[in-house]
């Protein structure tokens, strides 16, 4: 298989500003944990663990990740480690990257292994049948004097990989963390910003992939580039008001990891939730679809913990309510389409 290599100039790291370069262990072998593996290995050396251990094996032997980035070679300073005790003990800091079902099961299996080491996490989601933001299982498993962070935004894996120009932002409490986290991901073609609003961050990550699945089923069914226009503008409007009423900063879910993500997974055919869209749009099945993407789409799950939220503030959230509806067989697209037209006019702001 041809290698494809990125320009040498695009992993030049950038300067650190005088703060220390953690070596981070990357927990998740699937195409982000890998992508964001490689981006770290840019910088300084990273390792990288999975739960497959065939899969690690392949991966050492090929110097790639063949199932999910295939063809694009790691970096020399890339790190495969199969044992998670040993992949930990080598790391200043921990960077966790995992399907949101999987997160809380994860801290459990490491909280003995993590010692002082800082946290960070690159799932997007909600615990599962709990509706819980995963920096509150973070912190009901790991106490809450554990440095944390998310990292978030716009950022396909197969374009991280590539090393491709890429923005996210780094939300978190602690400032110094922050920092670090953003600084070890830096390079010329690769910047994070810093934010400190986490529940906005996590909230934009998890609902975009949601709308992603209704821009996609509308996709599906052919209806035009104006009814997807029309659903990512009243989808962000969603976002919006049930951000308000959790305290969200708005100008978190205008940016990287609100509106810049959604735009992204709405409109790139690389995303998994519009993938998953476009193939219900089409009338096939979610068990078709989940087959042939052959990755967790995380936006399935997510209708049920984003409904239970806006459930629980009162908040109006009609396009994700109808997604819900399809998703558990309750509607037809047709129908829901039908439902969406016929609502009583309203003002656009209110």
């Amino acid at each position: 298989m041809t290698e494809k290599r990125p320009a040498e100039a695009a992993g030049k790291p950038m300067a650190t500003e005088d703060q220390p370069m953690l070596k981070f262990t990357v927990l998740g072998a699937g195409s982000w944990g890998t992508a964001l593996a490689m981006q770290l290995a840019r910088n300084n050396p990273t390792v990288l663990w999975g739960r497959n251990q065939a899969g690690m094996e392949a991966m050492q032997q090929s110097r790639s990740n063949e199932q999910y980035l295939p063809g694009i070679r790691f970096p020399d300073k890339l790190i495969i480690e199969p044992d998670l005790a040993q992949a930990i003990a080598w790391s200043d800091a921990v960077l966790v990257v995992c399907p949101s079902h999987a997160f809380g099961d994860i801290l459990q299996q490491i909280k003995p292994l993590l010692g002082d080491r800082p946290l960070a996490w690159a799932s997007k989601g909600f615990e599962p049948g709990t509706g819980r933001f995963l920096h509150e299982v973070a912190i009901d498993v790991l106490g809450d004097e554990v440095p944390m962070a998310l990292v978030t935004g716009p950022s396909f894996a197969k374009d991280v990989a590539m090393n491709k120009p890429t923005l996210v932002a780094v939300a978190s409490n602690h400032k110094a963390f922050a920092k670090q986290v953003s600084l070890a991901l830096r390079t010329d073609n690769f910047k994070a910003y810093l934010s400190e609003d986490i529940i906005g961050a996590e909230l934009g990550g998890a609902v975009k992939n949601v709308l992603a699945l209704a821009t996609g089923i509308a996709d599906g069914m052919e209806l035009g580039d104006n009814t997807r226009a029309a659903l990512m503008t009243r989808g962000m409007a969603e976002m919006m008001r049930l951000g308000a009423a959790l305290g969200c900063k708005p100008e978190t879910l205008m940016g990287l990891s609100g509106l810049g993500d959604l735009v992204l997974t709405s409109t790139g055919n690389l995303s998994r939730n519009r993938r998953m869209g476009l193939a219900l749009g089409r009338g096939e099945s979610i068990e078709q679809a989940q087959q042939a993407i052959g990755q967790v789409v995380e936006g399935i799950g997510t209708t049920d913990e984003v409904m239970r939220l806006a459930q629980q503030h009162d908040v109006e959230m009609p396009i994700t309510e109808h997604v819900w509806k399809v998703v558990h067989g309750e509607m037809t697209t047709i129908e829901a389409l039908s439902a969406l037209m016929g609502r009583d006019l309203r003002p656009e702001f209110d």
